[in-house]
C-alpha cells in the first residue's frame, strides 16, 4: 500500500514494493514477444507497476500524461533515454542516456520523457510508481523538427 507519507517519496515506496516480492500480487514473467508489465499496487491517487524486460526489449519514446514518479531497478541493468527541453545552445530536443542497475532508482516530474531499454544480455525487472495514478500516456518520435506526437493511450483502453 502506498502511504500518505511516502505518496511524495515515489523512489521510497518504489524501493520499498521491491523489498518486499511476497506482497506482489504476481510473480514477475518474462515474455519473449514484448515487455511484461503488471499493476502490483491501485490506490485513488498513486500506482505502482512491476515491470519484466529481456534483453532489447524497450518502450517508445513518452510521457506519463502529467504523473510524477520514480523507476527501481530490481535486477539487471535499464538504459534510460530523457528527453529534455531545447537550450540556447541546442537549437532541438536534448536526449541524455543514463544506465539504472539493479537496487537504484531515480525520480522524475510531470513534464518527464523518455525511452526505456535494456541493452544488456541479461533479463531485468523494475519497478515504477505514479502518483496521481496514470490517466494516459503520450507515445513520441524524435524527429530533426523536435518531438512529434504518435499517440495519445489511455488507460482503460491501452493497457
Amino acid at each position: 500500500m502506498i502511504t500518505t507519507e511516502t505518496r511524495t517519496d515515489h523512489l521510497a515506496t518504489a524501493a520499498r514494493i521491491a523489498a518486499d516480492p511476497e506482497s506482489w500480487p504476481v510473480a514477475p514473467r518474462f515474455s519473449l514477444t514484448a515487455r511484461w508489465y503488471h499493476r502490483i499496487v491501485a490506490e485513488p491517487d498513486s500506482e505502482a507497476w512491476l515491470l519484466t524486460w529481456l534483453p532489447g526489449q524497450a518502450t517508445e519514446l513518452h510521457d506519463h500524461g502529467g504523473s510524477a514518479g520514480a523507476l527501481y531497478v530490481l535486477s539487471g541493468r535499464l538504459t534510460e533515454e530523457v528527453v529534455t527541453r531545447r537550450t540556447l545552445n541546442h537549437p532541438g530536443p536534448v536526449v541524455t542516456t543514463r544506465d539504472v542497475a539493479a537496487g537504484s532508482g531515480h525520480r522524475f516530474g510531470p513534464r518527464h520523457i523518455h525511452r526505456v531499454t535494456n541493452r544488456t544480455g541479461q533479463p531485468a525487472i523494475s519497478i515504477h510508481v505514479y502518483g496521481p495514478a496514470l490517466r494516459t500516456m503520450t507515445r513520441y518520435e524524435l524527429t530533426d523538427a523536435g518531438l512529434q506526437v504518435l499517440a495519445v493511450d489511455r488507460a482503460g483502453a491501452q493497457w
